[in-house]
Order: structure tokens, then C-alpha cells, then sequence
């Protein structure tokens, strides 16, 4: 389900907290919503506070999912997958790893080579990290999710260590097509429906739509 852009971080993680409950209920079916976020920082629950570095450009919101200081805001797909992981008998590492598989899978469709990295969560670069990935569980069901950098301005950046990694740049499909001679970055339409098929894919799943509750 795509929730647009602009999207409220606080809006949409409550959101995703009530149709969580309702997939562990047996009510929906799993649900994967996508949307860009106002701008935005978030933590960790273990974040260390050290991590920021810089003056903050947009609020910090402290969440309950695994991971350290990240950026959300435009340019940038996020998704939230909300899925009975308990009923597919998944746990928190290969549900994570299917993730990553999931979108290094959508990005080689755009011809952005991109990798997993040992002892290291998220996907990888020539030039850096693209996508972020950080979840909770509860219930068995999956909350939160992972951020991909399509044409995210990196300057938002500058203020955080982002998720706690010191010696690794990050970087934007923008950047790594330009590598290989691409002129522009595809549509962020594009990108989201080959993200939403390739998860489909690795999770064994046909995502159904359900309709928001309230205006994002």
C-alpha cells in the first residue's frame, strides 16, 4: 500500500502498530506499506546519543526497533512490512537477509550492482551503503522495515553517524547509476513496485492492499 510522500513518522509507526495487531489477529493478510517520510531522524532503542554529531535539521523520534541513529525524508523509499513471520516459520535473521535479498534483487533490475556485506545489516555499494534495515517483532509479526536512498539528498546526513557505522559513506541509486551511465535515478513509482515484487518473491508472498484508517 503506498501511503505517498511527506509522510509523519509518528502517524505512520502508529499505522503500522494497529494493522500489526490485526495480522496477529488473523484478520488481515500481510501487508507491506510503502511511503516517503517528512524529514526526519531516528533511534534505536541502544542508539548512543554520541552518534549525533551535528545540528539536526528535522526532529529525532526515539523508536523501538533494532538499529542506531538513521535519516528518513524525501527521495527516499521507505518500507514497512507487516508480516505473520511466526506462520512462515521465519526468524529475525532470515527474514532480514531476505530483505536485503529483496532489494540488491530490485536494484540489479535498475542495473545498480549491489551486495550484502558480512557482519554488516543492510545493502552495499561500489560507492556505500543504499539501504538501511531495521525491524522488531512482536507477536510474530514484523514492524518497521528498511530505507532505500533512491535520490535522498545526502546531506542529511552530515549531522549523525549513520547506524553507527563510522568508516562507510552512504550513497543514492542517483549516484551509483551515474557510475554506469545512467543519467537520472528511475521514478520513484518504478522503484517501489520492483521493491514490492522482489520481497513478494524472496517471502513467498502476494501482498494485498488494505485501506489506510486516516489521512496521511
Amino acid at each position: 500500500m503506498w501511503l505517498g510522500a511527506d509522510v509523519d513518522y509518528r502517524r505512520a509507526w502508529d499505522l503500522q502498530r494497529r494493522i500489526a495487531a490485526e495480522r496477529a489477529a488473523g484478520v488481515i493478510p500481510d501487508t507491506l506499506l510503502l511511503l516517503e517520510h517528512a524529514p526526519v531522524y531516528t533511534a534505536g532503542p541502544r542508539a548512543p546519543m554520541e552518534h549525533v554529531v551535528g545540528e539536526l535539521g528535522a526532529p529525532l523520534v526515539q523508536t523501538d526497533r533494532g538499529g542506531q541513529v538513521t535519516y528518513h525524508g524525501p527521495g527516499q523509499l521507505v518500507g514497512y512490512p507487516i508480516i505473520d513471520l511466526a506462520a512462515k516459520g521465519l526468524g529475525a535473521r532470515a527474514y532480514v537477509r531476505g530483505l536485503e535479498a529483496a532489494l540488491a534483487e530490485a536494484l540489479a533490475e535498475f542495473g545498480a550492482a549491489a551486495h550484502t556485506e558480512d557482519g554488516l545489516t543492510g545493502v552495499w555499494t561500489a560507492r556505500g551503503k543504499i539501504a538501511a534495515i531495521g525491524v522488531k517483532i512482536s507477536r510474530g509479526v514484523s514492524l518497521h522495515g528498511f530505507a532505500l536512498n533512491v535520490t535522498t539528498n545526502l546531506a542529511a546526513y552530515a549531522p549523525i553517524v549513520p547506524c553507527g557505522i563510522v568508516d562507510r559513506p552512504v550513497t543514492t541509486m542517483t549516484q551509483v547509476l551515474r557510475d554506469v551511465g545512467a543519467m537520472a535515478a528511475p521514478g520513484m513509482s518504478e522503484v517501489r513496485g520492483s521493491v514490492a515484487l522482489a520481497i513478494g518473491r524472496q517471502l513467498g508472498i502476494t501482498w494485498s492492499q488494505i485501506p489506510a484508517t486516516e489521512e496521511l
